[in-house]
Order: structure tokens, then sequence, then C-alpha cells
């Protein structure tokens, strides 16, 4: 027995905001996880410190399956963000406390490695085709075997996954919510066109991966993944809104190109429908939006059922944390598909020192005991909490739309 002495929440932002829980037990080990919600962070903070740090307090830090079932039935008020990434954040700490009391890396401890590393994708993203392709060769220099591609549209001013800072993607904002517009129309003429050139310069050696973001109708989205058939797309990401599972019905009637969603999904509930019904071919929910490691275990475990595998979110709201996480959590499944991989700021990775390494276009957690990451509490400090709101879009006669 190991009896959890101690809890509490680090609210820190290094370049973005991040929301950590530490455990602590009687006998001196502690574990970290990450409960970031991109614009929300402080909602999660009152739910930790004011609802679940007080139960933590004295139970067995090695009663994982436990305490996720306590945190979940107990509550009445199941699933949802929050409650969902107060949970994940105390199953994450929970693994890393376990996995550094037995001295071994965490994937050992969910059964070992099933492969040599994590196949992880970069963002490559320009104002223009000619940018966008010439970021994904940059990509493919460094070693990745896999690139999403992102392009601006002809017309519209902003375009999701477009930036300035080609080395990371980073959409939230300080001061009230920032208004993009947008038209689906432009779009879906735009974006064959950069597929068609990607296959022309990169070559079909290479994955390529994209993301509509939630903003296309189930028909609108049938027919551009029908268009991007020719060029074979590692996946077509978040095609639709993923409220109404039943969309996705529709869109694979009509198109082979595969199809992945969840991100924004907080239990397996979420994803049932498409995971039996064969939807989609690749489940994206993250570790701190899902409950933690023990319930992207189980998410995976039925997504084997029926050939579905997994590719985690990875942007850079979820902290090195999360990455690790993920990392250890894909490397011990057998439907491992493929893992989002931003790059955090230098200030992120000074306070998240972490042992996950990047080689030949796969990510390795490491071999360090427990998750192999940690935070620089003192440096923490230095960097305060910043309010921050994810954008909003609006069609180009001002209706609001799905961002």
């Amino acid at each position: 027995m190991s009896k959890i002495l101690s809890a509490r929440v680090i609210l820190s932002s290094p370049g973005r905001n991040f929301t950590t829980l530490k455990i602590e037990t009687e006998d001196g080990i502690y574990g970290v996880g990450d409960a970031t919600v991109n614009g929300r962070e402080l909602a999660v903070v009152a739910y930790l410190e004011e609802h679940v740090i007080p139960c933590l307090i004295g139970r067995d830090a090695h009663q994982i399956e436990d305490i996720w079932q306590y945190l979940y039935k107990g509550a009445y008020w199941r699933r949802g963000p929050i409650t969902m990434c107060a949970i994940a954040a105390v199953d994450m700490a929970l693994w890393d406390i376990k996995a550094k009391i037995a001295g071994l890396p965490l994937y050992q401890l969910l059964g070992g490695a099933c492969r040599r590393g994590n196949l992880v994708y970069a963002h490559a993203n320009g104002e223009d085709i000619e940018e966008t392709l010439s970021e994904a060769e940059k990509y493919i220099a460094m070693g990745y075997r896999a690139v999403r591609l992102q392009c601006g549209v002809p017309g519209l001013k902003s375009t999701y996954g477009v930036t300035s800072d080609k080395a990371r993607y980073e959409p939230a904002g300080t001061g009230l919510p920032a208004e993009n517009i947008w038209s689906t129309e432009k779009y879906l003429r735009a974006v064959p066109q950069l597929f068609a050139a990607a296959r022309e310069t990169l070559g079909w050696d290479i994955h390529l991966l994209h993301d509509t973001h939630h903003r296309l109708t189930p028909i609108q989205a049938a027919r551009l993944a029908k268009d991007l058939e020719p060029y074979r797309l590692f996946w077509l990401e978040d095609a639709v809104p993923a409220e109404n599972q039943e969309n996705f019905r529709l869109i694979r009637q009509h198109s082979t190109t595969p199809l992945a969603v969840g991100e924004v999904f907080n239990t397996i509930w979420d994803c049932k429908q498409l995971i039996e019904e064969q939807l989609i071919d690749y489940i994206r929910t993250a570790a701190v939006h899902a409950g933690g490691i023990t319930q992207l275990r189980k998410i995976a475990n039925f997504a084997a059922l029926y050939n579905v595998r997994t590719g985690c979110h990875g942007a850079t709201d979820l902290s090195p944390v999360t990455m690790a996480a993920a990392l250890h959590f894909g490397l011990s499944v057998s439907n491992f598909g493929i893992q989002e991989f931003m790059h955090h700021t230098e200030e992120t990775n000074r306070v998240f020192p972490h042992s996950y390494v990047f080689e030949d276009g796969y990510l390795h957690p490491g071999e360090k005991p427990g998750l192999g990451v940690d935070i620089d509490e003192d440096l923490a400090r230095s960097f305060p909490y910043q309010r921050a709101y994810l954008p909003i879009n609006r069609l180009e006669d001002g209706t609001m739309h799905d961002w």
C-alpha cells in the first residue's frame, strides 16, 4: 500500500496555459498528470481543488481502477470535458507513481512495447500551396514519414491551421475571442488542388493527412472525401461535428478515404457507434480529455475488435505530460495507428523536462521509470496564468459556424 499524502494543482503559462496535478505519497514518490482544457483551464482547477483532491488523501495510490470508478461514478454528474480532464490528471499521476515504484517505464506495465516507436506526423502549413509544400519538404528532410497539410484558402483572410510560426500552431489568444470568417465553398475548391500538387511534389512514399476541423455537413464532407480519393490520404480528420455519430454513415457511403475523429470526445460512449459500425478508421481521443490512460486503454481495446486504430490528439494545448502518456500508451497497444506531434515552446520544454525522443519519423517515450516527464515548479511559477480564448468562426454573412 502507498497512501496518497497530498495533491496540488500547478497552473502555469510557459507560452500557453497548462493545468498540472502533482500527487505525492507517504513514501516520497510523486506523479504528475495533465488537466488542461484549452480556454477553460480554471474550471478544471476548481473541480480538482474543491471536489477531487479532498477525496484522494489517504487512499492507496496503487488502486488506479477503483479510484477511477470512484471519481466517475461517485460524482453522479458523469462525463463532460471538465470532469473527465480532472479524472485524467489523477489517473496519469497514479500510473506515473505505480511505474516509478516498479522502477519501470510505464509502457512496460501496460504490457510492453509492440513496436520500436510511435509513428508521428508533423504539421506543415502555409498561406498558399507553394509555401505549404515547402514546409512539408522541411519536415520530410528531418525524417518525418507523415505530414498534415493545411493551406490558406484564396479569398479568406485566415484559415484554420495556418500560422506565421511554422514550428507550432497555437490558436488560443489573450483578450476576448478572435472572430474568423469562413467559406465552405471556397475551401472545398482549394483542398483538392493542394493535395494534387502535394503528390506531384512530395511523391507517394510520404503519408499525407488533412484536418477539416468539424466545419462541413455530411454531404459536403462526403464530396471532399471523394474528391481526395485519388491522392490516397492517410486520413481525413474531423470531417463533421461529431455529436451526431450517424453523420459519418453518409460520408462512408460515398468515399473510401480513411476517416479520423475524436479529439473532443470524453468517454468511450462518444465513439461507441462510430467504432462498432466501422464508420471511422482512427479514433483520436486524448488521455487528458478522455479520462486518462485507464479509459484510453478501454477505448483502444474496444476499437481493436472493429479494426479501428488509434491516432491520439497531440496539439500544443496538451502538455508534455499528456504527450508522454500517449507515447507509453501507443507503444503498448496492438492497434496503434499514428501520433500527432506538435512542438512545444522552449519555455514549455524547460518547465516540463521529458525523456521522449524523436528519431527517423518515430517518437519513443524513453526508459526512465514512470511517464518520464517532470515539472519544474519553481520555473513554472515564473510563467503566471493568462486568460486566453479560442477563436470563433462566422460565415461570410455573419452566421456563427463550427470552429
